[in-house]
């Protein structure tokens, strides 16, 4: 970050810091901004931009962006996510902070501002710089509003459109807040980043720090394979345009023809998706030349001179081929910094699923329970012997040297910094590891005694999902029945660095659904075939900890069939770990898995052999029998009431411009119809 921290800086200390509101669609007057003094440098316009950068990165102390997937199938925290059971996630008349609103149009209004007083200037020639830059600057601003627009589609589906600043008044303010179908704002995202695309450089000030044009073809066709895919498994339902109750009205989508958008968005992603793959090459995966059961992951080539491992927790990840977007930090300068590492290292109040474990291929390509490769979980090591190697270099490893210089104690004496043999599972909630199965992308070889000091870089966006991206792309195309030639040598490459048989087929051919637990075997309630899943399961473990699952899920309609679902850990009751947690003094077990107020873990009696993290105490906890539910509403989000109490004609909140979310009551503190 400090390759752009003057920009920060700079706009930080101006006038540039605007007023929120929330109402309509945060309607003040941008009179704190004076563009009669500013936006007349490239400058000018490299600060505001980067004033407007939102990126999901590491702060403050927490696991960062690596505990983006807990409340999942792949990781779990110790706390719940209300979602989960259905009656429990409501309705709110307004949400605490404006911020927190996906109904919230501040950082739009203010891109909006910036491209309706830059862009006429840029044309008079009235901006001091090169075109080249200023060109760039304002590319960065499409991307912006693109990426802004696509975080409200994720969340709520159909959305306004509004492209310019709007007086303080009724009429236009009320007409604005119209919601337009859901495949609209996404061809508006996708003519935004076209436009960012043909006006930023891959080449600028503040290298990948930036928004690059790799960038905005990434996220093209992010957004691209998100809508297509949606749109595909989510036809005949309320919540695509047209289909059965939804809530928009008929002259909206008229010629409006489900599987052209379809077809149109599936061409967009895998066309942008190539250009990234053929501008960005993939880093090496050292440990790819390991033969043994297990990855030695002390070892430093398989670490941090690994570059498909250092590229997630290096201090610097410009030198990286694969990484297009990150985030640096500075301790000494600026003091910006995060405690992501610390809190891997211990455990961070996460831990991935056994189900998710379960996922990883062994290295023949084949599922577990159809290679003679498996070792099973009576250890943590057994876990991990001839797996995917993205598991074994992905997932801590019993007793791995953390630090490779040796410490000192209080009185000198040198000592290895190591993991301890037995999982973290009795720690207090920010440090336990919840599930036994520790996170270990982003584990630097940095020591910290305390937590939030750390300047490892952030990853945010990266090639290898353009990859996964087009595979996918390709195979929807067909209904899950092939793929294209291209897909098949990407899906190849992204195989053999993993350490598997480029050939896909090996894995094809020995799946059963029947025997998976992912829940990415259905979508809409059906199994999907063997290909699309595998192709799933592909993209589950590449992108490990990074945050994708809950909206893939979600696109992919594959939580209908979600029900009474428990996540869980580690096999703690029928496995050498039963007997390492005992009592140095007594020699008594420290697990407690009785029930009782003061249980730390969940019985062998009521929950099996496996750590079940929700069925620890029963007390006040809605989880313990319950588990995972789903609710075909909580597929998006709800509008929160103020909004329609702003446009509506008196109390008859039916009579708003903008209309509730299918199943969403319009009532503060209700949970959905369905």
């Amino acid at each position: 970050m400090k390759r752009f921290a003057k920009y920060l800086f700079l706009i930080m200390g101006s006038a540039m810091i605007l007023p929120s509101c929330n109402d309509f669609l945060d309607r003040e007057p941008l009179d704190s901004v004076t563009p009669d003094n500013f936006f007349y440098t490239e400058g000018d316009l490299a600060a505001y931009a980067v004033k407007h950068y939102n990126f999901n990165a590491h702060s403050g102390w927490s696991l960062g962006i690596w505990g983006n997937d807990n409340g999942t199938d792949n990781q779990t925290a110790t706390g719940y996510d209300n979602k989960w059971i259905p009656g429990q996630w409501k309705t709110v008349e307004s949400y605490s902070t404006a911020s927190n609103d996906p109904w919230y149009f501040y950082d739009i209004r203010e891109l909006n501002y910036f491209l309706e007083i830059v862009v006429p200037r840029h044309e008079k020639g009235e901006i001091e710089g090169s075109t080249t830059n200023i060109n760039h600057y304002i590319g960065e601003i499409y991307f912006l509003r693109a990426k802004n627009y696509f975080d409200k589609m994720q969340a709520l589906g159909d959305f306004p459109i509004v492209t310019e600043t709007l007086p303080d008044e009724m009429e236009p303010l009320t007409e604005a807040s119209k919601r337009q179908p859901q495949n609209k704002v996404a061809r508006f995202i996708i003519e935004d980043l076209d436009k960012a695309i043909s006006l930023l450089s891959n080449n600028i000030s503040g290298g990948k720090n930036r928004i690059t044009k790799n960038a905005a073809l990434l996220l093209k066709s992010r957004v691209a394979l998100y809508e297509g895919s949606w749109l595909k498994y989510h036809k005949g339902t309320a919540l695509v345009p047209g289909g059965p109750d939804w809530p928009g009205k008929a002259e909206d989508v008229a010629g409006f023809n489900i599987d052209e958008e379809i077809k149109y968005f599936l061409g967009q992603a895998k066309d942008a998706a190539k250009q990234v793959i053929d501008n960005v090459p993939l880093s090496q995966n050292t440990a790819v030349s390991c033969t043994d059961e297990i990855v030695p992951t002390d070892q430093n080539q398989y670490k941090m001179s690994n570059p498909y491992f250092a590229q997630f927790s290096a201090n610097s990840l410009e030198e990286y081929s694969e990484i297009i977007l990150w985030k640096d930090y500075d301790l000494d300068q600026y003091n910006i910094v995060h405690s992501a590492p610390y809190y891997i290292r211990v455990g961070g109040n996460s831990g991935f699923t056994r189900q998710y474990v379960e996922t990883f291929l062994c290295r023949d390509g084949k599922p577990i329970y159809a290679s003679d490769q498996y070792k099973g979980d009576g250890s943590l090591m057994d876990v991990r012997k001839n797996r995917d190697l993205r598991l074994q270099l992905f997932m801590m490893t019993p007793g791995e040297i953390l630090t490779p210089e040796p410490l000192k104690d209080a009185d000198g004496n040198s000592y290895n910094d190591t993991l301890a043999l037995a999982p973290n599972i009795l720690d207090i909630t920010e440090k336990k590891c919840v599930t036994g199965y520790q996170l270990r992308k982003g584990l630097s070889d940095n020591w910290y005694r305390d937590g939030n000091t750390a300047i490892e870089g952030c990853p945010i966006y990266r090639a290898t999902e353009a990859y996964l991206n087009y595979i996918e792309a390709s195979a929807i195309e067909t209904d899950g029945q092939s793929i294209d030639a291209n897909a098949q040598k990407y899906w190849g490459d992204l195989r053999e660095r993993a350490g598997l048989p480029r050939d896909y087929m090996v894995t094809v051919n020995s799946t059963d659904l029947s025997k998976e637990s992912d829940w990415a075997v259905y979508s809409h309630g059906q199994k999907v075939t063997s290909l699309m899943y595998n192709i799933r399961r592909e993209r589950r473990c590449e992108l490990i900890e990074e945050g994708f699952r809950m909206n893939d899920l979600r696109r992919w309609r594959a939580l209908d069939q979600v029900k009474n679902f428990w996540p869980e850990g580690v096999n703690l009751w029928e496995s050498e770990l039963k007997n390492m947690y005992n009592d140095k003094a007594t020699g008594k077990t420290q697990l407690i898995g009785d029930e009782s107020a003061s249980a730390n873990v969940s019985s062998y009696e009521n929950s099996g052999k496996y750590l079940s993290p929700y069925r620890i105490l029963k007390a006040n906890n809605l989880m313990y029998d319950a588990g995972y539910s789903w609710c075909e509403a909580h597929y998006l989000s709800p509008v929160s009431i103020k909004h329609f109490r702003i446009t509506s004609s008196g109390d008859d909140l039916s009579t708003s411009t903008i209309y509730q979310n299918p199943g969403w009551p319009l009532e503060a503190d209700q949970a959905p119809k369905f």
